[in-house]
């Protein structure tokens, strides 16, 4: 079965939600709309794209606020932008493509990545050595995967409205050899290159900091201007998108402790040059 488009999975978790917190069964949002529980379970799930009149009605039966009721139609009735992934289907998994429109559609992000470096500041040449490594990518469509890496990364980069972006790194991952030694060069210099963008903020931490609150592994929290936080977190094969209210506040609290134990901009611009200095 197909993965839900982004912009369907987010109204659909909404939906839930308001429908939890007026302990309604989903017998009885059925009658509402004169359907079954199945194609309710189908809307909240995004797998089938919400209509905005039926939005509105559940909205009403649940009693939430008319501010909701008109963001969440008003956000039903939109062109969904979410699935711009499409030229690249053959290549995106299942478990991705969820994600990758959540990205497009959100207003910032927070990425945590102890191994390699994010994928939003790599180098096309870094990229391909990543890819070339990974088990996960067919070899025959290493160069596919590769562009769609670097389409991805167009956001940043846009005139109107770029993804805000904060990456914390650790400096393991700065001195972890990927290609040669002109691919390492080239990335570092890159990194230096896009931090200066004021949309841009790279963190790095330092190996003499020891154990912190995201040893569990790397993430991204997502943040909009419309909608709660996401959480993507991956898994070894396949990956979770989290909006719990609990679980994400729990990873926004590791989010800021990364961002205190880290280095600040500038100490890790200057780290990330001695390193190319030495």
């Amino acid at each position: 079965m197909a993965e839900p488009s982004a912009l369907s999975w987010l109204i659909g978790n909404e939906l839930r939600d308001h429908r939890d917190r007026a302990r309604k069964k989903g017998t009885e949002a059925a009658k509402v709309l004169g359907c079954t529980s199945g194609k309710i379970s189908q809307i909240e799930g995004g797998m089938y794209r919400q209509r905005p009149n039926e939005v509105a009605m559940l909205l009403a039966f649940y009693g939430a606020d008319r501010a909701d009721i008109d963001r969440l139609v008003a956000l039903a009735g939109q062109d969904d932008e979410s699935t711009w992934w499409g030229a690249w289907t053959d290549v995106v998994p299942d478990w991705f493509q969820t994600f990758v429109g959540l990205e497009r559609l959100a207003a910032t992000e927070f990425t945590y990545e102890p191994i390699v470096l994010p994928a939003l500041l790599q180098t096309e040449a870094y990229a391909t050595a990543v890819t070339t490594s990974s088990r996960r990518v067919r070899p025959d469509h290493g160069d596919r995967v590769v562009h769609f890496r670097m389409e991805r990364q167009r956001r940043l980069f846009a005139e109107e409205n770029p993804l805000a972006l904060h990456a914390i790194i650790e400096e393991s991952a700065l001195h972890r050899q990927v290609g040669d030694a002109g691919v390492m060069k080239g990335q570092l210099e890159h990194l230096l290159d896009v931090g200066e963008r004021s949309n841009v903020d790279i963190q790095v931490i330092p190996m003499s900091v020891g154990v912190h609150s995201a040893t569990t592994g790397s993430f991204v929290l997502l943040g909009f201007e419309k909608f709660r936080d996401v959480v993507y977190v991956e898994v070894q094969e396949g990956a979770l998108n989290v909006q719990d209210p609990a679980q994400v506040r729990a990873y926004s609290m590791s989010a800021e402790n990364l961002r205190a134990v880290a280095l600040d901009q500038r100490e890790s611009a200057s780290l990330i040059t001695s390193l190319l200095k030495g």
